[in-house]
């Protein structure tokens, strides 16, 4: 069983900047990706970025230049750095992991809470 607690969501205003971060416990034997993803009311969820074990990053075109993702693998934890934020950011994010728990063999992913971003005009 594994648990991620997210925090850093909020109200700020268009141009300002929030910090998310995710912490994953529990019975990780490895952790093989890290993400986050969004949904905006009346869309779909969507991949926003993307940091893997072998040290590459994927990120949505919208957030290229603004977001960045970083972790701290001594605490299992992603970040999502988000500058220059706009009204269109605002959705609930998700953090997502990938890992291979202890005594498995196979991978599994596990889905955070959800944490609220609302960007004001």
């Amino acid at each position: 069983q594994v648990q991620l607690v997210e925090s850093g969501g909020g109200l700020v205003q268009a141009g300002g900047s929030l910090r998310l971060s995710c912490a994953a416990s529990g019975n990780i034997f490895s952790i093989n990706a890290m993400g986050w993803y969004r949904q905006a009311l009346g869309k779909q969820r969507e991949l926003v970025a993307s940091f893997f074990r072998g040290g590459s990053t994927n990120y949505a075109d919208s957030v290229k230049g603004r977001f960045t993702i970083s972790r701290d693998t001594a605490k299992n934890t992603v970040y999502l750095q988000m500058n220059n934020l706009k009204p269109e950011d605002t959705a609930v994010y998700y953090c997502n992991v990938v890992v291979r728990l202890h005594y498995s063999d196979s991978r599994s992913d596990y889905w955070g809470q959800g944490t609220q971003v609302t960007v004001s005009s």
